[in-house]
């Protein structure tokens, strides 16, 4: 049998306490769980679990742990289809230029050129590919704060398909460490960390946040890069500034036009200041030092 994907939705008081409860049980049994934003005005998060064979057991066990939560949600089945959509996708999608970056899928290598710094991406459609103006926004900045700044060691918070920190492990030749709160997501950077021959200097791990030992070890950071959503990143603002050293930089995104004076204000109170804001297709990224 395929995998079934088990998905509810709930705020995110509600998501975070689910997630929780789901990780805890499951956690033996090695299934995929996630959580993602479906609305972010609304407050409407939606829940995942991934499982393969019999669903049904699976199933009642998630509604038990919803009931001891005391929140009965509905929960709904989507069987996942043998098809590799991700690659019958990317086969449609154009190369990427951000700079001196190319990202791109392996039908289009061809279309590289001497100096490219080339990024193949063939999996975790969902997870971001470049074509979105938030990681082509990063990119671009990313190489200009890259070439100015030198760091020695950086972190890319949020990283699902690794495109940043495979883009600063070929830049800048430094480790990078890339998390995500997304176990799917993670195994798909590492896949594609080990597509792009930088493996040795980019190590992927499952995080939510800050809360990993893994943190404390590594830290502080040179370069810290966060392609997530506005209100996350106003949330970690405190936590940024004790994980990145003095002079270290920020370059954030995952940020509407209308959100961005909101986002520059939480990093201005805990000692960050403003350098420059990149703006494309109705969002920004943000350059910010400490």
């Amino acid at each position: 049998m395929g995998q079934t994907r088990l998905h509810l939705t709930a705020n995110k008081i509600e998501a975070d306490r689910i997630f929780a409860a789901l990780d805890a049980a499951f956690e033996d049994d090695g299934l995929p769980i996630a959580v993602l934003e479906l609305d972010e005005e609304k407050d409407v998060h939606e829940v995942s679990l991934y499982a393969d064979g019999d669903i049904d057991p699976v199933e009642a066990r998630v509604r038990d742990i919803l009931a001891g939560l005391g929140l009965p949600k509905p929960v709904e089945r989507e069987t996942l289809p043998d098809i590799d959509w991700v690659s019958r996708s990317l086969e449609g999608l154009k190369p990427v230029r951000a700079g001196r970056f190319l990202v791109h899928g392996s039908h289009d290598r061809a279309k590289r050129h001497a100096g490219d710094l080339a990024i193949e991406i063939e999996a975790g459609l969902a997870f971001g590919t470049g074509h979105h103006g938030t990681t082509a926004g990063c990119l671009e900045m990313l190489e200009q704060v890259v070439l100015r700044e030198r760091p020695r060691n950086a972190l890319d918070l949020g990283t699902g398909s690794a495109v940043l920190a495979i883009a600063l492990a070929k830049l800048a030749h430094i480790p990078v460490l890339a998390t995500d709160i997304d176990p799917v997501a993670v195994r798909v950077a590492a896949a594609n960390a080990r597509l792009n021959h930088v493996k040795a200097l980019v190590e992927t791990v499952t995080a939510p946040g800050f809360h990993n030992p893994i943190f404390a070890r590594r830290a502080p950071f040179d370069l810290i890069v966060a392609n997530i959503l506005a209100r996350p990143l106003m949330r970690l603002a405190p936590e940024m500034a004790k994980h990145i050293r003095l002079g270290g930089s920020l370059v954030l995104s995952g940020i509407l036009d209308r959100q961005r004076d909101a986002v520059i204000s939480a990093y201005v109170g805990q000692a960050f200041r403003h350098v420059r804001t990149l703006h494309r297709e109705g969002w920004v990224t943000i350059h910010l030092k400490r």
